[in-house]
C-alpha cells in the first residue's frame, strides 16, 4: 500500500468524523452537551463505543506483537479476565455512588467526603496521568504512521503530531461528549471489523478455513493462556487476575475518561446495562486480538518475514510486525482494513481523553458545572481555550518523548504514569470503607506523592528486597494500600458521619 493511498484514506476518514461532528453539535454546543451529552445517551451506543476507548492503538499493535514472546503467548488473557471482574465491581459499587450524587466529575465525591484539598489532589492526579498516558499511546502510533507514510513526504515528526491533534480538536471542541458518543461508535465498528477481517485475510493467505486456523493456533507455541508454574514470575495467574481487577477499578472506575461516558446515560440501570454489555464485548474482542497475534507469527514463519527493527535501538520490535505484514505483505484490502482499525483505535482513545481532560479541569478547577451561566458564550469560550491548551500540552509531551530518543526511558515514563492511579485507589478506598473517619485535608497531597515514590523504590530494588519475586500488575494494589495506610495516619474522627 503506497503512502499516497494511506494518506488519502486518512483524509476521507477524518472527513467522515467532521460530518458527524457537524450534525451532532449544530443545535447544541454548550457545556451540558460537552460534559454530559445532555444526559440522554443510549446505553448500547455507549457500551459499543467504549470498546474503542478502552482498546488504544497501542493495544491494537502491541497485544498481537507480544504473543510471539515464549514467556507471554496468551498470558494477557489472564489480565483480561481480571479486567472483566473489575468492570462488574464498577457496575455494582461505583456507578450507583456516582448516580446517587449526580456527579459531572467523579472527583467531586472526594470533595464531599474528604475535603477540598483532597478533591483537587485527586483531580490533578487524573490530569497528570491521563495526559502522560494518552500522549504516550498517541506517540507510539504516530511513529507507525510516520515510518510508513509521512517520512515518504519528508514531513517532520512534530508536524505530524500537531496535525493529528489539530484534527482531533477540530471535531471534538464543540460537541465534546455528545459528538464522541457517536464518533466512538463508528470508530469501534472499524476497529472490531478490522480484527475479524484481518483474521479472514490471513487465514485466506495461509489457505486455512476458520476451524483449521483455530486448530493451528491452538496447537501452536503461541496459545498458552494460564501460567501456574511459578508464583515468583510476573506471568503467574493469581498476579495477573488480581492486577487486572485493581487496575480496572483504578484506571476505569476512578478515571473521568471512561466514567464520563457512563454518566451520560439517563438512568443508573442504563449505565449498568452498558457496563455488562461492554464487559462481554471487551473479553471477546481480546480473544480475537490474541488470535491475530498467533496467526501473524505463523504467517511470518511460513513466509520468512523478520520482525522489523526499532529505528532507535536497532533491536527487533514486535509491535511493528502487524503493520509490516499489513502494508508490505498482504493485498490492498487487508492494508486498508488494518489502517482503519489502527486509526480508529488511536483516535477513539485520544479524542475521548482530550474531552475528559477538558471536562475535569473545567469542572474541578474552574467550577463550570456550578455556574448558573454555564452555557453563556464567555464560559463556552473559556472551555474552548482549555481544550486547546490540553491539545497543545499533549503535543509538547509527545515531542519530549521523541526527543528522549530512548525506548527504555519512554517505557518507564509510561509505567510511572500508571503508578499515579494507586493514590486514587487509596483515596476512594478510604472514603468508602472508613465512614467514621475523615483526614487532615492539607496533608493528603504529601501522602499521594509519597506512596508512588515508595512503590517505585520497591519496584526498582525488588531483586534485593524480594529475591526472585517479580512485581508485576499487583504494584497498583501495593500503591493503593500504602496510600490507604498513609491516610489512616493523618485521619481524625468525622464530626458528622457522611454516608455515600
Amino acid at each position: 500500500m503506497t503512502p499516497f493511498a494511506i494518506l488519502s484514506l486518512i483524509i476521507v476518514y477524518f472527513g467522515l468524523l467532521f460530518i458527524i461532528s457537524h450534525y451532532t453539535s449544530k443545535k447544541n454546543s454548550g457545556n451540558d452537551a460537552f460534559f454530559k451529552a445532555n444526559k440522554n445517551s443510549k446505553w448500547y451506543l455507549v457500551a459499543f463505543g467504549m470498546i474503542g476507548t478502552a482498546l488504544s492503538g497501542v493495544t491494537f499493535i502491541s497485544v498481537p506483537g507480544e504473543v510471539g514472546n515464549p514467556e507471554n503467548q496468551f498470558k494477557y488473557f489472564q489480565f483480561v479476565l481480571g479486567n472483566a471482574i473489575g468492570f462488574l465491581v464498577i457496575a455494582k459499587v461505583l456507578l450507583p455512588l456516582y448516580y446517587r450524587m449526580n456527579l459531572t466529575s467523579i472527583y467531586s465525591y472526594i470533595e464531599q467526603r474528604l475535603g477540598t484539598v483532597s478533591y483537587k489532589t485527586a483531580a490533578f492526579i487524573f490530569l497528570l496521568s491521563r495526559t502522560i498516558g494518552s500522549s504516550f499511546r498517541l506517540y507510539l502510533v504516530v511513529i507507525v504512521l510516520q515510518r510508513y507514510v509521512f517520512d515518504f513526504y519528508q514531513i517532520p515528526f512534530a508536524l505530524t503530531v500537531l496535525i493529528s491533534l489539530a484534527l482531533i480538536f477540530a471535531y471534538t471542541y464543540r460537541g465534546g461528549l455528545k459528538t464522541i458518543i457517536i464518533t466512538d461508535t463508528l470508530q469501534t465498528f472499524f476497529l472490531v471489523s478490522s480484527v475479524f477481517l484481518t483474521i479472514f485475510f490471513i487465514c485466506n493467505s495461509l489457505d486455512l478455513s476458520f476451524f483449521e486456523a483455530f486448530e493451528k493456533v491452538k496447537n501452536s507455541n503461541y496459545s498458552k493462556i494460564f501460567f501456574y508454574e511459578d508464583y515468583l514470575k510476573g506471568t503467574y495467574f493469581v498476579k495477573q487476575i488480581l492486577g487486572g481487577i485493581f487496575v480496572t477499578i483504578a484506571m476505569v472506575g476512578l478515571d473521568q475518561d471512561l466514567m464520563q461516558k457512563n454518566l451520560s446515560c439517563a438512568h443508573i440501570e442504563d449505565a449498568q446495562k452498558n457496563m455488562y454489555t461492554f464487559t462481554g464485548i471487551f473479553v471477546l474482542i481480546n480473544i480475537f486480538f490474541l488470535s491475530v497475534g498467533a496467526l501473524l507469527y505463523i504467517y511470518a514463519s511460513q513466509n520468512n518475514i523478520e520482525i522489523p527493527n526499532d529505528l532507535i535501538t536497532g533491536k527487533p520490535r514486535t509491535d511493528l510486525l502487524f503493520p509490516e505484514i499489513a502494508f508490505h505483505h498482504l493485498t490492498i484490502v487487508p492494508s486498508v482494513v488494518f489502517l482503519l482499525g489502527l486509526t480508529a483505535a488511536t483516535f477513539a482513545t485520544t479524542d475521548s481523553a482530550l474531552t475528559a481532560l477538558t471536562t475535569s479541569f473545567c469542572v474541578d478547577f474552574l467550577g463550570m458545572d456550578k455556574s448558573e451561566n454555564a452555557n453563556k458564550p464567555n464560559i463556552v469560550r473559556t472551555r474552548h481555550a482549555v481544550h486547546i491548551a490540553f491539545s497543545f500540552l499533549m503535543f509538547i509531551v509527545i515531542v519530549i518523548f521523541n526527543a528522549i530518543n530512548d525506548a527504555s526511558v519512554v517505557s518507564m515514563i509510561f509505567k510511572i504514569a500508571s503508578y499515579t492511579y494507586g493514590p486514587l485507589l487509596g483515596l476512594y478506598g478510604f472514603g468508602l470503607f472508613m465512614k467514621s473517619k475523615t483526614v487532615k485535608d492539607k496533608w493528603v497531597p504529601f501522602i499521594c506523592v509519597l506512596s508512588p515514590a515508595i512503590c517505585f523504590l520497591i519496584s526498582k530494588n525488588s531483586a534485593a528486597l524480594l529475591g526472585d519475586y517479580v512485581i508485576d500488575n499487583e504494584l497498583i494494589i501495593i500503591n493503593g494500600l500504602i496510600t490507604f495506610l498513609g491516610l489512616l495516619l493523618i485521619s481524625k474522627p468525622a464530626t458528622s458521619q457522611t454516608k455515600f
